[in-house]
């Protein structure tokens, strides 16, 4: 499944939009305002955004940048401004396509499908969790904006946890998927040391973990908020 975000203040193209681009194998999250749209990445990760200029409470090029200062995702302004330093400055701020309209919604998810098909056989490497960005293929790590060093054991337990958010990954499976060096023996302290040190880079509490819980008995998760 894929997960587009349209930022579009015109709740008529809004809906021709996801009528053109709902599949089963695509989710249209959309929103009108920037601020529904932050709040809407602060929840979760996306293949694709699909950003209006000009909105209710301020500018879609304020948005790509903030994107483009912490994570890859492509980004489509979509605009009725079609002079050509408009098209420049979305270009130079990072889009990767623009859009004006009036336009084709055959040829719009056309071009959608084209940004789609760039990312399809990459890894998703980059994932936006609340405060938290995740970016697995430069590995950089933020929280609130600021970078957090993990070492490779920490980076491999937490892509394991954010990728399975929400579901119980037990301490087995961990070990497994974590140790892959052939070792026939790993301490079974091992996980448990590299589960304390990853709370305390990234818990406010980390003796009342928030997002990294242990499930007794069976393991650990990554919780869904």
């Amino acid at each position: 499944m894929q997960h587009i975000l349209l930022l579009e203040d015109d709740i008529t193209l809004s809906n021709g939009i996801k009528l053109a681009l709902q599949s089963n194998l695509q989710q249209i999250t959309s929103c009108e305002t920037l601020a529904e749209a932050r709040k809407a990445m602060k929840a979760g990760s996306y293949d694709l955004l699909i950003l209006d200029v000009n909105l209710p409470d301020g500018s879609g090029l304020d948005l790509l940048r903030e994107v483009k200062q912490v994570c890859n995702v492509p980004v489509i302004l979509l605009t009725a401004n079609d002079m050509e330093m408009d098209i420049v400055n979305g270009l130079e701020a990072g889009a990767d396509d623009y859009i004006t309209k009036p336009f084709s919604l055959a040829v719009f998810r056309a071009r959608v499908n084209a940004q789609l098909r760039r990312e399809l056989p990459r890894e998703k490497n980059c994932i936006t969790l609340g405060e938290f960005v995740f970016d697995f293929q430069r590995m950089e790590f933020r929280k609130e904006g600021h970078l957090i060093e993990l070492s490779k054991t920490e980076q491999k337990l937490l892509h394991i946890l954010v990728e399975n958010r929400g579901q119980t990954m037990s301490r087995s499976v961990l070990v497994d998927r974590i140790w892959t060096d052939g070792a026939e023996y790993v301490d079974e302290n091992a996980l448990s040391v590299t589960v304390k040190r990853l709370r305390d880079k990234l818990e406010e509490c980390p003796s009342k973990p928030r997002y990294l819980q242990t499930v007794y008995g069976i393991g650990y998760t990554w919780v869904v908020e």
